[in-house]
């Protein structure tokens, strides 16, 4: 079974920077994008960040310009790197790879911004 596992969460001051990684178990093939999603605390989770396998990127706009994502897709490997840093970035932080007809999510990161 594939599993996600994302690391890199934590503890930051704002205007801070923090890398998240995200490592799939095995190779998953025929993917079609690789995402960051996150979810604060009484709202729904929401889109950061995404990168097709085109290469192709997307971002939230209330992140564009602070975060970059980058993905190896031979690799099934997703990076987030958040800098600049807002206490509003305070979430929990999900992997996701999606084929047609099928996700995989990981089990979430704490990200807190925080003074």
């Amino acid at each position: 079974q594939v599993q996600l596992v994302e690391s890199g969460g934590g503890l930051v001051q704002p205007g801070g920077s923090l890398r998240l990684s995200c490592a799939a178990s095995e190779r998953i093939f025929f993917a079609n994008v690789m995402a960051w999603y996150r979810q604060a605390p009484g709202k729904q989770r929401e889109l950061v960040a995404a990168i097709s396998s085109g290469r192709r990127s997307n971002y939230a706009d209330s992140v564009k310009g602070r975060f970059t994502i980058s993905g190896d897709y031979a690799k099934t490997t997703v990076v987030l790197q958040m800098n600049s840093l807002k206490p509003e970035d305070t979430a929990v932080y999900y992997c996701n790879v999606g084929l047609v007809g099928r996700e995989y999510w990981g089990p979430g990161t704490q990200v807190t911004v925080s003074s």
